[in-house]
């Protein structure tokens, strides 16, 4: 039988996700990692990618996430997320609407590019969430 460990991965909007995990894999900033059962302390800052929440019956959970922290500490992973939204309860369209009109945007302009170029980055990491 698989040890499960205790995991919550909560937002400014409120909490996503709250129970036991068989595993989490996180997107760090300096590269992702799995945290299992007995998994050593640690506090990370999360990066932009995918969390993929593992439970007991096999089911996996993909969210997409720009940013935030973790805690894990005595078989207890709480993920503080700035953002994260559930891949079922992305609305592609919506998204590659997003997409299309940044990248429009970033064609235009030639200086001060970071905020858009961001604001891409999150939009395409939602995409390819929502499509795993």
């Amino acid at each position: 039988m698989e040890k499960t460990f205790y995991a919550q991965l909560l937002t400014p909007d409120g909490p996503k996700f709250e129970g036991d995990a068989v595993s989490v894999k996180i997107p760090g900033t300096v590269g992702s990692f799995q945290v299992l059962y007995n998994h050593a302390p640690l506090v990370s800052s999360l990066g932009l990618g995918e969390i993929t929440i593992t439970q007991k019956n096999g089911a996996e959970l993909h969210y997409a996430v720009n940013g935030g922290f973790v805690e894990i500490n005595d078989n207890r992973c709480t993920l503080l997320a700035e953002k994260a939204e559930l891949a079922e309860e992305i609305d592609k369209f919506e998204a590659t609407k997003q997409q299309q009109a940044l990248r429009e945007k970033l064609q235009k302009i030639r200086h001060n590019r970071e905020e858009a170029e961001l604001e891409l980055a999150i939009v395409e990491n939602k995409l390819k969430v929502a499509s795993f």
